[in-house]
């Protein structure tokens, strides 16, 4: 099976470049990320996370973890360049997993079969990346439902990766149905969709769309028993056979051992409430998320 070989929870580095926290506190989750043996996940765009991510891989280079990097844009040599400015930037030779966030000419590459596919083929045969997956939102959703039904990429993108959790489920229907349909591998991305759902539903700060459906996912967690927010969180996720991983970010130890447990072996959430979670992100693709403006969500 493709994409394979994945911890099922990836740490999230976007906190490690909040520059609000000691550097020396960054390093220190970062390494505790690496000793529990997990995947990372990481991009030059997250502040100073590679700094910290490079002092913490300095701190023992024996034992490096497989990271995902978000990679990029418009073409093949936009891709190589970004593969070797964060190489660079970390001290290492290749990364297991790009992902591909495509605009422009790679992105209808991607959705036709044209040479952007063997571009980033070709990028594999240099040694420089492993394996792809792709980036995808509800504005780009038709990037990845041509890409699928005509097989133009298999072979180099072996999965999509996008926001996944109970409140979010950033691509169209019509994409989601056709990977449900094609048993099309997936990363989950946002673990907790930003915090504990009473949270967020209080929260004034957040956008109102996720204020809005925390109110309506709150009593499904309540009702599931289930004592903690990023177990429920997990389990809907992970409960797709074709989720491979979830990724989450976090800065605080607890946080970090939570999210470690809840995903070594999560089993899936009662059938009555993955529906009612399934119906709900039917009518907010449909009513909210396909109209998106891109960057907006």
């Amino acid at each position: 099976m493709a994409l394979e070989g994945l911890s099922r929870y990836i740490y999230g580095t976007t906190r490690l470049g909040d520059e609000n926290i000691p550097f020396g506190d960054r390093v220190m989750i970062a390494r505790q990320a690496i000793q529990a043996g997990l995947w990372v996940h990481t991009s030059h765009q997250y502040g100073s996370a590679l700094s910290v991510l490079r002092a913490a891989f300095d701190e023992d280079r024996s034992s490096l973890p497989n990271a995902i990097f978000k990679i990029g844009h418009d073409s093949a040599s936009d891709v190589r360049a970004q593969i070797l400015l964060q190489l660079e930037a970390l001290g290492t030779s290749s990364l297991a997993l790009g992902q591909v966030c495509p605009g422009g000419q790679l992105a209808e590459d991607l959705a036709t079969g044209g040479p952007g596919v063997s571009g980033l083929a070709a990028l594999k045969d240099e040694g420089i990346v492993d394996r792809y997956v792709m980036e995808v939102w509800p504005w780009t959703s038709d990037v990845a439902i041509r890409m699928v039904r005509g097989g133009h990429a298999k072979g180099v993108i072996e999965g999509l990766i996008f926001y996944l959790n109970p409140l979010q489920r950033f691509v169209t229907n019509e994409l989601w149905d056709l990977l449900l349909e094609h048993d099309f591998p997936i990363v989950a991305m946002r673990t907790v969709a930003g915090g504990d759902v009473h949270r967020i539903k209080g929260n004034p700060n957040a956008p109102e769309y996720l204020r809005k459906r925390a109110a309506a996912v709150a009593p499904l967690f309540d009702r599931s028993g289930i004592p903690m927010w990023p177990e429920f969180a997990a389990r809907y996720s992970l409960g797709f056979s074709q989720v491979r991983a979830t990724v989450g970010a976090t800065s605080r130890n607890e946080n970090l051992a939570e999210f470690i447990a809840v995903t070594r072996d999560p089993h899936p959430l009662p059938t009555d409430i993955v529906e009612e979670l399934l119906r709900l992100q039917r009518e907010w693709s449909d009513e909210h998320d396909r109209f998106a403006a891109p960057w907006s969500m």
